[in-house]
Formats: C-alpha cells, sequence, structure tokens
C-alpha cells in the first residue's frame, strides 16, 4: 500500500499501519492514537488553525507517554489517590508542573472544564495544586492527564512526602540558571563600564566590536538557557492561543537581543545585550524568591498532611503484622506504642497511658485513657503500649478529616481572585498591544527605530500580572496556614472573604457559650416511680440535658438497669418519648410536657427537665451549665470590633436571661425551635446582614445550613461539622474572635495586595510609555512588585493572638 502521512505529526508511514478515520467529510490518517487524541483535542478547543502554521514541519509523536499514562488508571493507583464519591463520582489531588503566572492557571482550567466527564477543576496559583473531579463512566483519569501534558504541562498526584524531593530538584533547576544569568549579568556589566566609559569619552569603532562580540557572547547563554523556562511558556500560550507573563518577558529580551545583534554587524546604534541580560536574571531571581516564599507558606500544611502515618500495627489472633491504613477496618484491633500517632479513631481495650492533644484541642496538658475511653487520631501515645479497637476506618478519622478540610480550603478560590484572575486573563494581551502602540507612535513621533524599540520593551518588560494573580491566593494561603496553626479550620478560602465582611454573629447557648455538660443543681421527685425507666428513657438520647439526666442517676444510684423500650422518639429541642409495657414514658422540656397534655410549673432560671410517666408528671430536675472559660471576654471583644451578636437557644426564657447576661448579650431570642432558628436566620439575612452561626448540636444543624458562615465546635455532632465553614477543634470562645482578626486581617492583605498591583501597573506602564524607564529597570521593578506583594502576605504571621500573649 501506498506511504501517507499523519494528519497530526506530519510523519510518513505505510497506511496499513495507520489509524484511519472519517471526520467532516475528511478522510484524516494517524500513526498512533496519541496523535488522534492531540488532533481532536485542538479541534475540540478551536485551535485547528495550529496546523496551518505548522505547514509541513514533523512533530515527535506524543504516543511515548502511553506506557506512563496507563499508570493512572490502575486499582492501586486509584486505592492510593482517587477519593471515590458517593454518587460515584471520582476525586484527585494534582500538582501541575510548568504553572509560571494566572494566566497558566486559566488555560490549564479552561481546557479541563471543556473535557466531557471532568465535573470540577480548580488549580491553586500559589503551589500549583489542582482538584479534580470526573466522572470515570465518561473520562479516565490517563486521558485528563494527557490532555493537561498536550498543551505543555505535566501533572502528578499529590504526595507530601515527595514534594520535599521535587521542591529540591526545582531549587536545584533554579541555582544553575541563577548562577548562569548572574555570572554573565556581573561581567556584561564589567563590559558595560567601558562601553558606557568610550560612548561618552570616544572609542575607535575595533574596539567597540570586540566589546560588542564578548557582550553577545555572554548575553547569549544568559537568553537562552537561563531564559528558557519563559520561552517554553510563552510557547505554550502562543500555542493555546493566550499571552502570558512569560510572553512578555521573553518577548521583550528577545527583541532587545535581535537589534543588538543588528547594530553589532551593520556597527550603527548601540547594543542592548547588558539589558537582555539584566532582565532574564532579575526576572529570574524574582520567580525564584517567590517560589521560596509560597513553599514556605504551604509548609505548615504540607507538615501536617505530611506527617500522617500511613502503616499501623494490627493484631489477629495473637499475630502483629503491619497493615496499611486503608486496608484497617472497623473492629480490628490496633497496638500503639509511646511516641506513635493515632491514625485510626478507636476504643482503647487494653493499657492505659497519656495521650497528647494538643494538635487537636491546642491544650498543652496530656490527657489519660484507659479501658473504655475514647481515642481521636491525630493524637501521640505518650507513654505506654495499648492496643485499641478500631472505630472507624481511615476515612471517617478525625485526622483525616482534618486533613480533607485542608486540602479542600487551599484549592477553593475566593470570589475576589476569581475576579482577579479573570483580569489577568486578559492583562498581557493588552499590555502587549500598548507595547506595540507605544513601539508605533514613538517611531513616528522621533523616527528612531532604536529608541522606539527600547521604549516598547520597557512597557511589556515593567508590567506585571504576577502580582495581581498572587495578590489574592498568596494572603489566601497564609491566613489559612496560620488559622491551621492554632486549631481554627477553614474548609474554603473563600470563607475568609465572607466572615471578614460579617457584621453578625448568631451564638447557640448549649455547647457553644456553655460548655454543653449540664449538672443537675435539684431534683423535686412528685410521685414515687422506678428510677430505672427514666434512666432506660434517658439513655437513649444524645442530647446534652439527657447525658446530665443520665450522669446525675449514675451517681446517685449504684445499681440500674437498662429496660428495653419500645417506640422511642426524639423530637428535637423538646424531649423524649417510648413505652414500657404498655405503659407511655415522656421525657423534656415544658413545651413538650403541655404538647402532651401534662401542665408543669416553669419558674425557674436554670434549664428544666420534666419526666412523666402514663398522664402523671412524677419528677422535675433543675440543670446549669458551666459557661466555657474566656466566653464573657471573647464577646465584649468581638462586639468592640462592631459586631452584632446574639444568643438563639432552645432553653426557657429565664435561663437564657442569665447566660446572656453572664457574657454580657443583650440580644437573645428563647425557646426556638430548630426551623425557627432557621427563620431567625433568614430574617437577619432580610435586613441586610452577613450571618456567622456557630453552634454545635445536631438541632443547630438547619440554622447553620442557613447562615453565610456556618462554625462548629470542634467535638460538637458530626452532622454540625459536616454542614460547617469553619470548624474550632479547641471549642474556645476565644477562637471565635481569633476567627474574626485572622479573617479581617487576612482580607485587608488581600485589598492592600490588590491595590498595591492596580496602582504599581496604573503609576509604572505610563512612566514607561513616556519614554523614563529603561528596560533594566523595568525588569527589577517588575520583580519587585511580585516579591512586595509575597511579603505583605507574610505580615499576616505577624499577627499576634490572644492565647499567645
Amino acid at each position: 500500500m501506498a506511504d501517507c502521512t499523519c494528519t497530526h505529526c506530519n510523519l510518513v508511514f505505510d497506511e496499513s499501519v495507520m489509524i484511519k478515520e472519517e471526520h467532516n467529510g475528511q478522510t484524516l490518517y494517524f500513526c498512533c492514537k496519541g496523535c488522534q487524541g492531540v488532533y481532536h483535542l485542538l479541534e475540540d478547543e478551536g485551535l485547528g488553525n495550529f496546523y496551518e502554521k505548522l505547514g509541513d514541519t514533523t512533530l515527535q509523536p506524543p504516543s511515548a507517554l502511553e506506557g506512563d499514562l496507563e499508570k493512572f488508571d490502575l486499582e492501586g493507583f486509584e486505592k492510593r489517590y482517587v477519593t471515590v464519591h458517593d454518587d460515584g463520582l471520582h476525586e484527585i489531588n494534582l500538582v501541575i508542573e510548568g504553572i509560571h503566572c494566572s494566566a497558566c492557571v486559566w488555560l490549564n482550567e479552561k481546557v479541563l472544564h471543556k473535557l466531557e466527564g471532568v465535573m470540577e477543576a480548580t488549580i491553586n496559583y500559589t503551589n500549583n495544586k489542582a482538584k479534580v473531579i470526573w466522572d470515570p463512566e465518561e473520562v479516565k483519569l490517563s486521558k485528563i492527564i494527557e490532555t493537561i501534558r498536550s498543551i505543555g504541562y505535566n501533572a502528578y498526584p499529590y504526595d507530601p512526602k515527595l514534594q520535599e524531593e521535587r521542591a529540591v530538584k526545582t531549587r536545584k533547576s533554579y541555582y544553575m540558571r541563577i548562577l548562569v544569568a548572574v555570572f554573565g549579568s556581573m561581567n556584561i556589566m564589567w563590559l558595560a563600564v567601558a562601553h558606557y566609559a568610550g560612548y561618552f569619552g570616544g572609542i575607535e569603532q575595533s574596539f567597540k566590536d570586540i566589546l560588542n562580540v564578548a557582550e553577545f557572547i555572554l548575553a547569549t547563554p544568559v537568553l537562552f538557557y537561563s531564559g528558557w523556562i519563559f520561552f517554553r511558556g510563552a510557547y505554550y500560550g502562543y500555542k493555546n492561543k493566550t499571552v502570558n507573563m512569560d510572553t512578555l518577558v521573553a518577548s521583550g529580551a528577545l527583541s532587545a537581543y535581535i537589534y543588538s545583534i543588528y547594530a553589532m554587524v551593520t556597527q550603527r546604534g548601540e547594543v542592548y545585550f547588558d539589558s537582555v541580560a539584566m532582565i532574564i536574571t532579575f526576572v529570574l531571581v524574582g520567580k525564584y524568591l517567590e517560589v521560596l516564599s509560597k513553599k514556605h507558606a504551604v509548609d505548615t500544611l504540607d507538615h501536617i498532611i505530611g506527617s500522617t502515618p500511613t502503616e499501623v500495627t494490627t493484631v489477629k489472633e495473637g499475630v502483629k503484622s503491619l497493615v496499611g491504613v486503608d486496608n484497617v477496618i472497623i473492629g480490628d484491633i490496633i497496638e500503639l506504642k509511646p511516641g506513635e500517632k493515632v491514625v485510626i479513631d478507636g476504643i482503647l481495650t487494653q493499657g492505659a497511658a497519656s495521650f497528647d492533644e494538643s494538635s487537636l484541642t491546642g491544650e498543652s496538658e496530656p490527657v489519660y485513657k484507659e479501658e473504655g475511653d475514647e481515642i481521636l487520631s491525630g493524637s501521640i501515645c505518650l507513654d505506654s503500649t495499648l492496643r485499641y479497637e478500631a472505630a472507624k476506618d481511615a476515612s471517617g478519622s478525625l485526622l483525616t478529616s482534618i486533613v480533607n478540610l485542608l486540602e479542600e480550603s487551599i484549592t477553593k478560590k475566593p470570589r475576589i481572585e476569581q475576579l482577579a484572575n479573570t483580569i489577568s486573563g486578559y492583562f498581557s494581551t493588552v499590555i502587549l498591544l500598548i507595547a506595540l502602540l507605544t513601539f508605533a507612535g514613538w517611531l513616528y513621533a522621533t523616527g528612531s527605530f532604536e529608541q522606539a524599540l527600547i521604549i516598547g520593551i520597557s512597557v511589556i518588560v515593567i508590567a506585571c500580572p504576577c502580582a495581581l494573580g498572587l495578590a489574592t491566593p498568596m494572603a489566601s494561603l497564609v491566613g489559612i496556614s496560620m488559622s491551621a496553626k492554632r486549631n481554627i479550620l477553614f474548609k474554603e478560602a473563600t470563607f475568609l472573604e465572607t466572615m471578614a465582611k460579617s457584621r453578625l454573629l448568631a451564638l447557640d447557648k448549649t455547647g457553644t457559650i456553655t460548655e454543653g455538660k449540664p449538672s443537675v443543681q435539684t431534683e423535686r421527685v412528685l410521685e414515687a416511680f422506678d428510677v430505672n425507666l427514666l434512666y432506660a428513657l434517658v439513655s437513649t438520647s444524645s442530647h446534652p440535658v439527657s447525658k446530665g439526666i443520665l450522669a446525675h442517676l449514675e451517681s446517685q444510684y449504684e445499681k440500674l438497669e437498662s429496660y428495653q423500650l419500645q417506640d422511642i422518639k426524639t423530637i428535637q429541642a423538646k424531649g423524649i418519648e417510648a413505652s414500657y409495657q404498655g405503659e407511655k414514658l415522656t421525657g423534656g422540656n415544658a413545651s413538650f410536657m403541655q404538647a402532651s397534655g401534662i401542665s408543669v410549673d416553669e419558674q425557674s432560671e436554670y434549664t428544666l427537665f420534666y419526666f412523666a410517666i402514663g398522664d402523671k408528671l412524677v419528677a422535675r430536675y433543675e440543670l446549669s451549665d458551666t459557661i466555657r472559660d474566656g466566653a464573657a471576654e471573647a464577646i465584649q471583644m468581638i462586639r468592640e470590633m462592631g459586631i452584632r451578636v446574639v444568643m438563639l437557644t432552645g432553653d426557657n426564657e429565664q435561663s437564657a436571661k442569665r447566660v446572656a447576661d453572664a457574657v454580657g448579650i443583650s440580644e437573645f431570642y428563647a425557646r426556638l425551635l430548630p426551623d425557627e432558628k432557621a427563620k431567625k436566620i433568614d430574617q437577619f439575612h432580610e435586613e441586610g446582614e452577613i450571618v456567622v452561626m456557630a453552634g454545635d448540636g445536631i438541632n443547630d444543624t438547619i440554622a447553620l445550613a442557613s447562615s453565610d458562615i456556618a462554625i462548629a465546635m470542634g467535638n460538637g455532632a458530626d452532622v454540625a461539622i459536616s454542614v460547617s465553614d469553619v470548624v474550632l477543634l479547641d471549642e474556645s470562645p476565644m477562637s471565635l474572635y481569633e476567627s474574626y482578626r485572622l479573617s479581617r486581617r487576612t482580607f485587608r492583605a488581600v485589598k492592600e495586595n490588590l491595590g498595591f498591583s492596580l496602582l504599581y501597573n496604573v503609576v509604572a506602564v505610563p512612566l514607561a510609555v513616556a519614554g523614563f524607564v529603561n528596560p533594566l529597570v523595568a525588569a527589577l521593578s517588575m520583580s519587585l512588585s511580585s516579591l512586595v506583594v509575597v511579603g505583605n502576605s507574610m505580615r499576616i504571621k505577624t499577627l499576634k493572638f490572644k492565647k499567645e500573649k
């Protein structure tokens, strides 16, 4: 058969080995599936004119990647790196290599979103980490990776343990490029001194030629070796019809280099090899310092995530074995030695030890645990070897939840960052047009090609989309890492922005302002009854009041029997009812008893619990909850920030007033059912308020879901934590205050960064257009502007916390 050419790479093969395809009335031939995939990707993205520009040039077919791509679809890879959602969707965190600016982020997100089957793709510019969610029925992960590679980038699974190794490799690459750039620039500047001296004092053309050639020799490796990363980024930007920061740097430096060669060969005009070298050197050093700063900012999160053990010692039928945490199932017996970190939540079954829970609660004092006590993942065993039974698997344990929250928080972009990225996407194109117009204007006005070119280059180089692109993610990342250090977990960076704008804080009483552990103050038995009935009833509820009654009964009676009750019903924020041997049992607050047709005495400043058998009231309990340490002080400081603080509770009026008065809250609402709390939140919304709600119980879930920012206490109900936006691991009211301070400080830094970035470009670009800035100063200014943004974001770390004072 005849030879034919591959439609994509232009390589010639026998027709019998080609992949033949009919497309839009045309017969297409591909030498491999790689070429076929890239062709359709370019066509789908509207980049078909690439082949017109390619002409007869041959390309290296991408088939060499196929073997590498297969690993992304292997079962072992999926178990290690891929999270499977309840709805069947898959999720992975990737690190994308080759991202240099916000335009790169925009390009990757755009291409991934257009890939059929990809449901979500968000990339964090500060650490190049991408969160991708896709439907495995429609697209394979290998196809997603192949798509990223086809537009000039590379992707690999995010693994904190490998991050340092990759960071060292990146630093070494920068070291060599910077070394060459600095060596070339320093020597060129010495030659430039002689050059400028000759310019003003006179110099023979032969000596000038020698200096020009020497500068050319030194500038060439600086431009094409040290500046290679800019040319590579510019090439892929051009290939995908985008203009980015690399385009500006590469075009500016290359224009000056080409003109200087022309001036050197024709001996007309001056050479600007020194400007070429300094542009590359300044911007490269600036990028390197930026990389170091960003890595420093994510070190906190990587330390938390990367320090998680991957294996545990399990004991089965007396045999110990080392097992991966993902293979541990509920009920397995795990052995823990001194100094080891708990990875799986469980119940202590053998032995006793002290545990360091400071990473979870902020408390430095060790907590003593014995048989029957709960062990939380993230804590560290200090002094004994023990065994415990796994109560959850790895994915459901507390430490995994914390890690997932942190990973989630740095991939979600605040609204203000989305706006900044949109602006950055068009910024470079606008600057390039301004530079061309500036060149044309100066050429027309002065008639000097050399002067017009140098001013045009200055315009290209001085503009900095990086400062604009870094403004929000850098500050958000530092804010999130600072909060994580202090046991405050923001699930998304966008919540920092929303909380900073809030002027109303709604607080639940029980478990938020108070400890959530009410204790019985008085007990009034109105008629003799079998106390085991009450014991059995309250044992069915996890409400703090029920737990308080349960603890009271256990302390007062030695032998209690838990009867088997029938028809158990829990009515949120009201009470519980059941039946035993045909007799109805009712326990709860006043409104619940009255709704059941039982009249009660409500006069008390404490929380009231009533117990009735049949239609007879047999006991009345008054319970008091301890107010959390620092609650009054924290609420006072929050109010001093100009925030309106209100308390929402299902408790009676007198009990609510007692707690509100104790902590300095003047506005409170009592006797609220869960849906009434949510309606109250909606009323605040109608008043134009951005509402932050803090709670910890199941009965707070509806109100938390209705608020703009939901804050959950770390030891609260799982469902309350699941709907929350911020989690306070140490459950301290002072952390509420610190959350407000940190969110406002971070948002202030974001506004400062954006303000500086916009002001810098508004001032610098016109100065360059007017001819007041040469390329050397332009390159230095561009690098410094990015470093100013990074440095200002790092200033968030100087924020002093109340708990540190």
